[in-house]
């Protein structure tokens, strides 16, 4: 069987995969069933790159579905979070947005899971009082090059409480997927430290790392029947840009 062929059969049988309705995954890797969305008290807004729509390893929509208040947009840019929010008043004031850049919290004077940062990338006096008075945050989903792409296009989020996590361990993604710093986490993972840290509430981030626990399970055991559902390379003009952000 030529290249060709093989490409095109490979390609056809990947589209014959079905995907579940709510989180979009190929069935094999679905685990809508264990889910039971957790009533948060800060809202959660996931923006996601048009280009890093993963049926596989993405995480946005499964994310979103643990949450009773959660909301997920692809896109570019909104004129401002309300429209992205699909609200009629949202107060960026009183949002914050994860955003790494540049900024690490190893480098800062603090140990703290979650860090308020100015926008010079140093920390914010009164960490609680600001970390307290937030009420919503919003997740960049995408590559290093991608979120940083959404954080300049949305100028509303100058407005928002610039944040960064500092975690201990490294993303379970592993192998699977490999980030530019130790620091970087799969949007599920940041999601469970984020809000975890800020309504204090650790079993949001036992709940979550279960979950993805065990979708990279289901994957890893599809991946050996379903070899079609092995991520794709990414381009290499994409992870220049990354290594560069």
């Amino acid at each position: 069987m030529s290249k060709s062929s093989e490409s095109q059969t490979g390609a056809a049988a990947a589209e014959a995969i079905a995907d579940c309705p709510h989180c979009q995954k190929p069935l094999p890797l679905c685990i809508c069933d264990s889910i039971t969305p957790i009533e948060n008290k800060l809202s959660l807004l996931i923006l996601q790159h048009p280009q890093e729509q993963d049926r596989a390893l993405g995480t946005a929509r499964l994310t979103a579905l643990h949450f009773k208040d959660a909301v997920v947009k692809i896109g570019l840019s909104w004129p401002s979070l309300s429209k992205a929010l699909g609200r009629p008043v949202a107060d960026p004031s009183r949002w914050a947005v994860l955003y790494l850049g540049s900024a690490k919290v190893a480098d800062l004077d603090t140990n703290g899971d979650i860090v308020a940062i100015d926008r010079k990338g140093q920390i914010e006096d009164n960490q609680r009082a600001i970390l307290r008075g937030i009420e919503g945050i919003v997740l960049l989903d995408g590559t290093w090059s991608q979120a940083k792409a959404l954080w300049w296009r949305n100028a509303w989020m100058l407005k928002c409480q610039r944040v960064i996590l500092g975690p201990a361990h490294p993303s379970r993604y592993g192998k699977l997927r490999r980030e530019p710093r130790r620091d970087g986490l799969s949007t599920i993972e940041a999601a469970a430290m984020a809000l975890a840290a800020l309504e204090k509430r650790p079993d949001i981030a036992a709940t979550l790392h279960g979950s993805f626990e065990r979708m990279l399970a289901r994957y890893r055991e599809a991946q050996s029947v379903l070899p079609e559902l092995a991520p794709k390379p990414r381009p290499k003009r994409d992870y220049r840009r990354r290594k560069r952000a």
